[in-house]
């Protein structure tokens, strides 16, 4: 079994950085402001031939109650009960803190294998951190640099002494399984941290009357009626004229990574009042990445006039989400938990769909229709003579049209094209592109001349 590695420390120690180090690439949001990340997220470690399960925690906190922190704390406790070994990491240049030793004393009460790692020691201005480490007595500290990647193979070798499994540890004994990345996304404060929670039965990540309380883009393994899912929580998107600070502008960054990384993206509404601006502004971008999209209209038991509202949020959709027609709504209570089946075989069916591939004998017998009832406006006087059609992709579903004057296909007469390939071959929900190309049937070997 993979061992999970556990990083902690006080806020603003590096710990971000070294968890982005280990896994490889840019997961967990780094800023010079203390107390970034909120919620623990996870990946895929890597240091030498070792592969482990690597978790970025918040930064500790001496905290009591019900404040944000206190519930930061809680999630860390949480992630600490998994990990198998425990990285501790000290900023080397401020030197040791009392809120290190209260920690490290709090660490070696829990008994697990813990390594004191001494970040920020390029050069010489950690050195006299180095020394005082060792009087938190967790061992011999191991001085690094996350950001500049320095200490890495003294850090190696501490792990496998402190779990010697590590060396043998191998991700090809497990076949990739290939989960449905799902996406949960919307504005600020609309439930979508308690839809998470809703959906895995456990209180993953923070949630809380405090308006964009996540910051990272959480991932979290999980499974559907035995379908393995990777869900994803995404901070907040407002309007790109409020978001202020460069942490806000990270954070909305890390979510449309998210977006583009995801297969369907979940898009939850306050279905108590009307659709905003700034949620048709979130599709359009889910859309725009070519991900599939389905509707969560959240807060449904709060809805008096169910149909009434679901006439209008419908109304709402086809009017402005033209390219998507016919995505499905699905109501539900990320509180009450109503409505989470339908909402997960609704994100099943918009996979399918979003991965569809048609036949191009079907293609071109619905070419011919097409073609004889409404063929493409001339341009520029000239007739416009589409040849053949073909899908050279899926996710999404992507179509070559094969034409003589390709600039001359007008995007009305592509919007046309996608609107019936959807109306035919039911295609809803999913974005769908049209790309012109010059040149002729490729099955035919020989065509009169325009």
């Amino acid at each position: 079994m993979t061992a999970t590695i556990a990083i902690v420390g006080r806020p603003n120690v590096g710990k971000s950085t070294l968890f982005n180090r280990l896994v490889g690439r840019r997961l967990a949001l780094v800023d010079d402001q203390p107390g970034v990340t909120r919620d623990w997220k996870e990946g895929a470690g890597q240091l030498g031939p070792a592969h482990f399960r690597v978790i970025d925690t918040a930064g500790l906190e001496d905290a009591v109650g019900e404040s944000l922190e206190a519930r930061m704390q809680a999630g860390t406790d949480a992630a600490l009960d998994q990990a198998d070994l425990v990285l501790l990491v000290v900023d080397g240049r401020a030197g040791i803190t009392p809120m290190d030793r209260h920690f490290a004393d709090w660490l070696r009460r829990r008994g697990q294998p813990v390594l004191v790692l001494v970040n920020k020691t390029e050069g010489e201005a950690g050195a006299a951190g180095i020394i005082e480490a060792h009087e938190l007595g967790l061992g011999e500290p191991v001085p690094i640099s996350a950001q500049h990647g320095e200490g890495l193979a003294d850090l190696y070798q501490a792990m496998v002494e402190q779990w010697p499994a590590l060396e043998d540890e191998d991700p090809g004994v497990s076949e990739e399984t290939g989960p449905l990345r799902l996406a949960i996304v919307g504005r600020p404060n609309v439930g979508k941290s308690t839809l998470v929670n809703c959906l895995i039965g456990d209180d993953r990540v923070l949630t809380g009357p405090e308006a964009g309380i996540t910051r990272d883009a959480v991932s979290v393994s999980w499974a559907w009626q035995g379908e393995p899912v990777e869900l994803v929580d995404t901070a907040g998107m407002r309007r790109r004229a409020r978001i202020t600070g460069a942490l806000e502008k990270l954070s909305v960054g890390d979510s449309l990574r998210a977006v583009r990384a995801c297969h369907v993206a979940a898009l939850l509404v306050d279905a108590t009042g009307p659709m905003d601006k700034q949620d048709f502004a979130i599709a359009a971008q889910v859309v725009e990445e070519g991900r599939a999209l389905v509707i969560a209209a959240n807060k449904w038991d709060l809805v008096e006039h169910k149909d009434i509202v679901m006439r209008q949020l419908r109304q709402q959709l086809d009017n402005a989400l033209t390219q998507v027609r016919g995505v499905t709504v699905v109501p539900i209570s990320a509180v009450g938990g109503s409505g989470i089946d339908k909402l997960m075989a609704a994100v099943f069916a918009a996979r399918a769909v979003w991965d569809t591939r048609l036949p191009t004998a079907a293609l071109n017998r619905w070419v011919e229709d097409i073609l004889a009832f409404h063929p493409p406006p001339l341009d520029k006087g000239r007739r416009v003579k589409i040849r053949y059609l073909t899908q050279v992709s899926a996710r999404p579903p992507t179509f070559a049209v094969f034409v003589n004057r390709p600039r001359g296909l007008k995007e009305s007469y592509k919007r046309y094209l996608m609107n019936s390939l959807r109306e035919t071959f039911k295609l809803p929900g999913t974005p769908i592109r049209i790309v012109p190309r010059a040149g002729k049937n490729p099955y035919v070997k020989k065509e009169k001349s325009d």
